[in-house]
């Protein structure tokens, strides 16, 4: 049994955003490191909350002033709860999701409104996938057997975010047949193994297209990463490093056509996909 406790603190100091955009990165990978330690032996997390970011504090019954210090992307599955994961509070994240994490119009337009009204106390741009994604494993179904792809057919929404995935679900693809062989389909386990391949490869091309929509103001007081959120584990990290590592990082998206091939030989070739490959039937 653990205990997760928001606490109301009147007189906590509020409004403090990270100083650049590194400070703002380990802050949200330190809070997901205490929330996934969270277990028997370390019972309690207290995230205090500010008065101030409540609307508890102003005296003239004024609305609080937002302030969070990132933009967090992630996708619409209830299994993600995107403050909880990364142990903040009220006003600490602007959170855009929808399923898949997916970069759509209105999406961006909420990120570009942060960006562009919010943007004193913003140092991160964010994009959050998960394992196990529904969006990402309907596009990898699509992929794998196209006649699925008639269950989208009449429905232009969810088309929609099928169609912005599989350009990752290719990628994911193409890495596998490079690290394993051109027959890499007909291995056991291979639905899942691009399916995890293709959740990372999404997440990263997402947070890279976030960059270039916004390079003009990409700097050390504001940046971008990406991570994968694992449901099991409840840490945010690539598949890179081994299941039982208790890593937790946040990574910066590459930024060219060959970064994006390297990154797809790394994930294809991790421990985790490998074992994904061996032991699924």
């Amino acid at each position: 049994m653990f205990e997760l406790i928001y606490r109301f603190d009147p007189d906590a100091p509020g409004g403090r955003s990270p100083r650049s955009a590194a400070a703002a990165r380990k802050r949200l990978e330190d809070g997901n490191r205490e929330f996934a330690g969270l277990s028997a032996s370390s019972p309690a997390r207290i995230i205090t909350l500010n008065a101030q970011a409540l609307g508890l504090a102003r005296a003239d019954g004024s609305p609080p002033i937002q302030k969070p210090f990132a933009v967090v992307l992630g996708c619409a599955d209830a299994r993600v709860p995107i403050e909880l994961i990364f142990g903040q509070a009220a006003n600490d994240l602007f959170v855009v999701r929808v399923a898949g994490n997916v970069l759509g119009a209105e999406c961006l337009g909420s990120i570009d409104y942060a960006v562009t009204n919010l943007g004193e106390s913003l140092r991160m741009l964010v994009v959050l996938g998960h394992s196990g994604c529904g969006a990402v494993t309907a596009a990898v179904k699509a992929f794998m057997d196209p006649h699925t792809y008639l269950d989208f057919a009449t429905s232009h929404p969810l088309r929609a975010v099928i169609e912005r995935i599989m350009v990752a679900v290719r990628s994911a693809h193409r890495a596998l047949e490079q690290v394993y062989s051109q027959d890499v389909e007909e291995i056991p386990g291979y639905a899942t193994a691009l399916l995890e391949t293709s959740v990372v490869m999404n997440a990263a091309m997402t947070a890279a297209t976030v960059r270039q929509e916004f390079r003009e103001k990409i700097g050390p007081q504001l940046d971008v990463a990406y991570g994968v959120y694992n449901l099991a584990t409840r840490r945010v990290k690539l598949s890179l490093e081994d299941e039982n590592d208790i890593t937790v990082r946040l990574a910066s998206p590459p930024t060219d056509s060959d970064g994006f091939d390297k990154l797809g030989v790394l994930i294809a070739g991790s421990g985790m996909i490998r074992r994904l490959l061996r032991t699924e039937s």
